[in-house]
């Protein structure tokens, strides 16, 4: 206790959900963290962990960027004034990101996918990505790769036990 702060035993900063779907339709091409606007229901349901982005994309509307089709569940707590599951929150990113994406959906027909929701020093952040989408013949080879790096784990700990 040098300067009388303690540190927190508990793991409030983490992760609150992954899109798991995200990394399996899309090849990442860059990677970038958002803030999100939110509403006071939201955040406490957000840390109830009650969040889907299975479904959810970025949308770039007149200079901002916004994230759709996120379901945030209704907070148990709450009373009629509960938030609305489904609409669309903006996402807090600096001006130049804001341009560079907007140039990359544009021309390259690229789509921004939210990776996965996480607490940073108790505030929400969204990790978003630029990414393309994967054919079928690539989703074949990443679960090839995938069933090759297991069998290799499989055979070196079949060595170690010898």
């Amino acid at each position: 206790m040098a300067n009388g702060k303690k540190k927190s035993t508990d793991n409030t900063d983490g992760v609150l959900t992954n899109n798991r779907r995200a990394l399996h339709d899309y090849i990442v091409i860059e990677q970038y963290e958002a803030g999100i606007q939110l509403s006071g229901t939201e955040v406490k349901s957000c840390r109830a962990k009650t969040v889907t982005l299975s479904e959810a994309y970025v949308d770039m509307m007149q200079g901002s960027a916004f994230l759709v089709n996120a379901h945030i569940a209704g907070y148990d707590h709450g009373n009629r004034f509960n938030h609305d599951t489904r609409r669309r929150r903006r996402l807090l990113l600096h001006r130049k990101e804001l341009l560079k994406l907007a140039i990359q959906v544009k021309e390259k027909g690229c789509t921004i996918v939210p990776l996965r929701m996480y607490l940073k020093h108790g505030l929400i952040k969204l990790s978003i990505a630029l990414c393309k989408g994967k054919t079928h013949e690539d989703k074949r080879e990443t679960l090839r790769a995938r069933q090759d790096d297991m069998d290799a784990r499989r055979a070196m700990r079949g060595d170690r036990n010898l």
